[in-house]
Formats: structure tokens, sequence, C-alpha cells
């Protein structure tokens, strides 16, 4: 039975170009949206840029350059990644919160959650880098532990305050219900969070100081907390509040609603979020799952070190569906994992050069050269292996497993030696060939909303009963050793019952 289903990514920050953890969040986003698809269901897959605040005012500033302009521009940066990372544009929406009907339904959250809403004094240390406030205790030397090279700043003024204290106990029984955070233990950290007592939280700011921002209701003097606006994207984008489309009922209230975002996101997307749904009388999002971090040599990444891997520049060279290959298999789904160009282009001959684009070649050349009519494919239901690790959100394992297929049919090649039986048995070498095709169709039916472009050059192959053009050229980039790296060869599990049996 086919579901309703809504998926989002985070929104970036538009200070800085596209990233490679971004792109990883989309891509596994977009992995799930098409999977889901395939299965059927109806699906609205949302991204987009997050475009409000001092962070992108300042920047602005130094750039000499209007807010509004300044956003445009690197909107237009993330909207072409979107593209360039084979995004399913049937299903994706960009929302930016620049959009006049997202700053309308952030006002209109305002109004909602008014009762829990005042207007008080304070003074406080503030991080420009996650635009929040900081508790002095939480400092690392005197800085903000997750952007120790800026300086936090100290601001006293008189700002509205959302009252968080309030909910901690529909926080927490939110939280106890298994499943509503993966992995696990980021669950366990959000509990934990709120049990160690909540604060009420700034929602505005002044205006005079700060007027890169949406109006408060009611009070021009201020402008709404940018961490307020732009999470209200997630129901916005599905055109709450009037929902004359009916987007929001169908896929927020009646729903399966899925939310992706970086491990240092829990206490904004799983806490603050869910409680101003609760006091806009709105329904929690049903499952959140949060992500590691992308290193580069084993250190984060950074302009200065020269580290920072830019997602645009490899697929201009490698291709979209290398980059998603990658992204897919070698990036752990909710651990910090390294990328470096090196692990890249080793992965890159190993997987796919001498892979899948290798066994492609190797099973239609074969049937190209000794069949008359191509073959007669039909769908296979996806291995129990497959729908597990995706329905778990473990992406790595699941092109793991297609890797493993995508192995043994070559080896298979290698034993039965088609290309020696059809000359000695015709009818039995025919049969070995199309069964090889087959096989290859049902390995390529996995690949569809992993690698889009190159599954579907592989099933255009396998109709016309045509080998392939070079699906990944070889790189001239071996390994020092000159042998296949580790990382790119599956784990090695014990077998299963039925590992064998090709489809």
């Amino acid at each position: 039975m086919s579901k309703n289903f809504y998926l989002t990514t985070t929104l970036p920050y538009v200070n800085a170009n596209p990233h490679a953890g971004f792109a990883f969040e989309l891509v596994t986003a977009d992995i799930i949206a098409r999977y889901r698809k395939l299965l059927g269901d109806d699906v609205f897959f949302n991204t987009g840029t997050d475009e409000h605040g001092l962070k992108i005012y300042r920047k602005a500033q130094e750039e000499g350059k209007d807010a509004q302009a300044y956003t445009d521009e690197y909107a237009k940066k993330y909207q072409l990644l979107t593209q360039k990372l084979g995004l399913d544009t049937e299903l994706l929406r960009f929302v930016r919160t620049t959009n006049t009907h997202h700053k309308a339904a952030a006002q209109e959250l305002w109004r909602r959650c008014r009762g829990d809403i005042e207007l008080r004094k304070y003074k406080g240390l503030y991080c420009v880098g996650d635009e929040a406030f900081i508790k002095e205790s939480d400092l690392v030397d005197g800085k903000c532990p997750s952007h120790p090279t800026m300086d936090v700043i100290e601001i006293e003024e008189e700002n509205y305050f959302f009252n968080l204290k309030k909910y901690e106990k529909k926080l927490l029984a939110y939280l106890n219900q298994e499943g509503v955070i993966v992995p696990e233990w980021r669950r366990q950290e959000a509990i934990q969070f709120v049990r160690r007592g909540l604060e009420d939280f700034s929602i505005s700011r002044v205006k005079e100081k700060m007027p890169w921002g949406v109006p408060v209701p009611g009070d021009d003097s201020q402008v709404v907390y940018v961490w307020f606006d732009a999470l209200t994207n997630y129901i916005s984008t599905l055109g709450w509040p009037e929902d004359t489309e009916g987007n929001f009922k169908r896929f927020w209230e009646e729903g399966e609603t899925l939310q992706l975002a970086g491990k240092d996101q829990v206490r904004f997307q799983s806490v603050m979020w869910q409680a101003m749904l609760m006091s806009a009388g709105l329904p929690t999002t049903k499952q959140i799952v949060y992500h590691g971090f992308i290193t580069s040599g084993g250190q984060k990444m950074s302009k200065s070190l020269g580290n920072v891997i830019d997602p645009v520049a490899i697929v201009d060279e490698y291709g979209t569906d290398a980059l998603r290959y990658f992204l897919a298999r070698h990036i752990h789904p909710f651990e910090d994992s390294d990328f470096t160009m090196e692990r890249f282009k080793d992965a890159y001959n190993a997987d796919l050069a001498n892979g899948i684009g290798n066994l492609a070649a190797r099973v239609m050349q074969l049937a190209q050269s000794n069949l008359a009519e191509p073959v007669q494919v039909e769908f296979v239901p996806y291995p129990k292996e497959f729908t597990d690790a995706l329905a778990t959100f473990k992406i790595n394992e699941a092109v793991e497993y297609v890797g493993k297929r995508i192995q043994r049919l070559d080896q298979k090649i290698n034993q039965t030696e088609p290309f020696k039986v059809v000359k000695a048995d015709v009818e039995k070498g025919r049969k070995d060939i199309e069964e090889l095709v087959r096989e290859l169709a049902a390995i390529d039916l996995m690949l569809e909303p992993i690698v889009p472009e190159t599954s579907k050059k592989i099933i255009e192959a396998i109709m016309r009963n045509k080998k392939p053009e070079n699906l990944f050229p070889r790189k001239d980039v071996a390994s020092p050793s000159g042998r296949v790296p580790h990382f790119a060869l599956p784990k090695k599990k014990k077998e299963k019952k039925g590992d064998l049996n090709f489809s």
C-alpha cells in the first residue's frame, strides 16, 4: 500500500559555497526519495536555503552588497548543486527563507506560538557562527566549541523569548518514542539534553542592530530570530498555513515525515523545533535522522588548510554518479567520515571503472555478439538485504550489498566462461548469457536510486542488446601499492543462505 512520504534536508546558510557535507545530505535524501518513489509512495522532497541572520548581514556588508542581492547570488549556487548532484526534479521543491510566502508563514507560526512568547531584557554571550546564545560553561578556551576561530560577543538587549521550559515533559514523552531519532544514541543524547533542564531561548533581535530578517508581528522594532524563521520552512514549503493544494494535510498531518540533519542539529531540530510545533498545535516530526561530519585528511575542512572538497568540481571532472556512489558507499550514514581526493579516485577505479562499468561492458558484449534479440527482463523484487539497509537508513550497507552482487556476477563469468560454452553448445551458451543479462538487470534496478544516470544507460543497453559506451573511463590514479585500497572492497561478512542465488 502506497504512503504519503515527506522528506527534507536542513537548509544551509548561504554564507559560503556548497561543501561536501551538504552534498552528502542531499544525495542521501535523494536516494531515499527515489527509493520510496520506486516503491510507489507519493513523495514530497524539500531542500532550500537559509538566508536571514546576523552572519548573512555581516557577510553582505563585508562584500559591499545588498543583503538580498548577496543571498540571491548564493542561493543560485545551491540550486546549481541540486542539478549537479542529479536530484529528482519531479520530486524536489526548493524553498528560500526570503520568499514572500515563507516570511508570511514564519509570522503566522509566531502568532500561533504567541501564548508562549514574552518580551524580556537579556544579557548573554552570542555565537554568530551558530546564530545562537551560548552558556559560559559551554565555552572552550573562551570560544564556542563549534566555531573556535570566532569570538563570541556579549549582547544586552530586550528580546522576545520562547517558553521552552514549559515543554520539558511533552518533549520527553516525544523523545521516548523509539525510532523518533536515528541513530539511537542521538535519541539518548536528546533525552539527556532535556533532562539536564531547558532554558527559554531568544526568538528575536533588535531591528536597529540586525535589520536583515522577518519583522516580528505587531512589533516593527524587532525581527524574528533566524532559527525560528528558518525552521518554519519545513511546513511553509508545503503551503502552510493556507494549504490551498492540500500538501500540508496530505504530507505533514496524514503522511510519514522524515528530516535529515547533521549531528550538531539535535537541540535545534528535535527540541526547539518540536516545542514550536507543539506550541502552535501542529503535529511533530515523526522521525529525524542525524549524520556525522565529513573531514578531509582527518581534519575539519578549511580553506587555510587547503583540504576543502568542492562537490561541483568533482562532478565536472568525474560525473554526477561517481560522486553519488562514493558518498553513498564510503561515507558512513551516522558517524564522521574522511573524504580525500586520493581516496575518491582509488574508489572510483575500484568500484566504478573496474566494477559496474566493466561488468556492464562484459555482459552486454556477450549479449550483443551472441543473442539475436534483446533479453526480456522482468521486475525482480528487491532483496531483503537491500531493503532492510535502506529502511534503517544504512545507505552504505545497501550499496555494499549491490557491490557484492556485482563482484559475484563478475566471478560467475570467469568461472562459467560463457564465451567458450556458446561455441561448444550454442543453445546452452545463449541461455547462460540470458541469465547474466537478467542478473545485470536485477543489479541495475538496485542502482536506480543510487546512480540514476548510470542505471538508465545500463537498462537502455539491455533493451537495445548493445554494449554501452564506457560508463566510467578508468583514471590513471592507482594507489602507491598498485593494489585496490581496502576501503573499496566489500566488508567480509558471514554468508547467509541464499546470498549466491542470482535472480
